[in-house]
């Protein structure tokens, strides 16, 4: 059998893990067997290593490998936009097939970088993108795609969960505890893309177009990080039945005429009942549940980042590359290999509609419970529960959650209830589910 040949781009953590898998002398499948690297591209080939290395391989110019002739499969694991989309785009002009982890390129310029593929008769596979090792992209493309999906929602950075993980285990402070993950190597040193909640918005972005077909404006995603959450949110919640997670939300809206499809997508930390399965998903992991027709309701669950979980799920798609490969079959694999096959558009912020938590610090006077109530209903704004829950210095704290409601609404009551004379302020707002 003809072997596979790859390039890889970028050697760090993920790199590394490929490398280790595709020379492991365990009880793997003989497929495996068939992929042979051909050469790593890194920026500096003395720079060592904390790895057995055959340093023949390493190379300081990514585009050798594009132009190598020999060269089947570029694998692209550097990271960053921009070089990352050129090499890309180059490699798939070059009829070479794309094997990345790039959430980041994929989420901004997927249109691009599908219709190339196409045009050059090759394939784009993304399954490490997001999730790490779940495998949550292949299944969409194939195995759900007798289904309509209709809502996923989901924990789908790991950063995020681990922090929240250890406030609510340990009462840890945030600060503390994001350090602490900076420390063990879950968070970047500039963690802005993943306690911001940028990473899990680029993740659900692709999600979202993969499960519904239409390009998704990745910047029209409503997106809201952890950075803001108080440990009395988390104790308050905790109280209430709930546990507070970092959660990406996409769900189907309505059908429009020319099968133009409006969809509800955000992502914020949220209240999920300790009840649902998605309360229990703690430290680095992530999870994604589905709801679809006629399938019902499935959830994957695994550990979403490392060297190991990644590099498995670019092994597998390489695998899949090797599988459809020419000697195999001469045409492109409809289900390996993605286009967009209908319009879809965000639905406005004020138009998204979902369940409120508000925390309120006022003045514990008598009637300041009834106030707040009355502007929630006159506002149409369905209250689930409202209760005090701490009393201090004759201040109180007022914690209310709504029933589902547009943003439009909510926002309206909430910026008349800070108008309050009895009310200080607003002290936080998380989303329900």
């Amino acid at each position: 059998m003809r072997k596979c040949k790859i390039g890889i781009i970028g050697f760090g953590t993920v790199g590394k893990g490929i490398y280790r898998i595709l020379k492991s002398k365990y009880d793997v499948h003989p497929i495996l067997k068939d992929i042979e690297i051909v050469g790593i591209a890194v920026k500096d080939i003395n720079k060592k290593r904390d790895i057995d290395l055959d340093n023949n391989l390493l190379i300081n110019d990514p585009y050798e490998l594009i132009d190598d002739p020999t060269v089947d499969v570029i694998v692209e694991v550097m990271g960053g936009i921009n070089i990352a989309k050129d090499i890309i785009l180059k490699s798939l002009k070059a009829r070479k097939s794309v094997v990345t982890a790039n959430k980041a390129v994929i989420a901004r310029y997927g249109r691009e970088i599908y219709s190339v593929a196409a045009k050059y008769g090759v394939y784009v596979l993304t399954e490490a993108a997001v999730c790490g090792g779940i495998p949550i992209i292949e299944p969409l493309k194939r195995s759900l795609k007798s289904n309509q999906i209709n809502k996923m929602v989901g924990i789908i950075n790991g950063t995020t969960n681990f922090i929240l993980t250890k406030m609510t285990n340990e009462k840890a402070d945030y600060k503390e505890t994001l350090k602490l993950a900076q420390e063990l190597g879950f968070a970047e040193f500039d963690p802005t893309a993943d306690v911001q909640g940028y990473d899990a918005a680029d993740k659900i972005s692709i999600l979202t177009e993969l499960a519904f077909g239409g390009k998704i404006n990745r910047d029209a995603i409503s997106t809201e990080g952890i950075n803001k959450i108080d440990i009395k949110d988390i104790e308050y919640a905790n109280k209430l039945g709930f546990e507070i997670k970092l959660l990406a939300f996409s769900e189907r809206n309505k059908v429009n005429k020319e099968d133009s499809l409006s969809l509800n997508i955000w992502v914020a930390p949220s209240l999920i009942p300790k009840s649902h399965p998605l309360a229990t998903v703690d430290g680095v992991n992530n999870a994604i549940l589905i709801e679809a027709y006629p399938l019902g309701t499935i959830m994957l669950y695994g550990p979403g980042a490392g060297s190991g979980p990644t590099a498995a799920s670019v092994v597998s798609d390489i695998l899949n590359l090797k599988a459809s490969s020419p000697e195999n079959t001469s045409s492109i694999d409809p289900l390996l290999s993605f286009n967009f096959w209908r319009e879809c558009h965000i639905i406005n912020f004020d138009q998204i509609s979902k369940k409120n938590y508000l925390r309120i610090i006022c003045l514990d006077t008598p009637g300041v419970i009834g106030k707040i109530g009355d502007i929630f209903g006159k506002n149409d704004v369905s209250i689930e529960s409202i209760v005090q829950l701490d009393v201090r210095e004759e201040k109180a704290e007022i914690v209310v959650i709504t029933h589902e409601v547009s943003n439009g609404k909510f926002e309206k009551s909430k910026d008349e209830i800070n108008s309050l004379s009895e009310v200080e302020l607003i002290a936080s707002q998380l989303s329900c589910i």
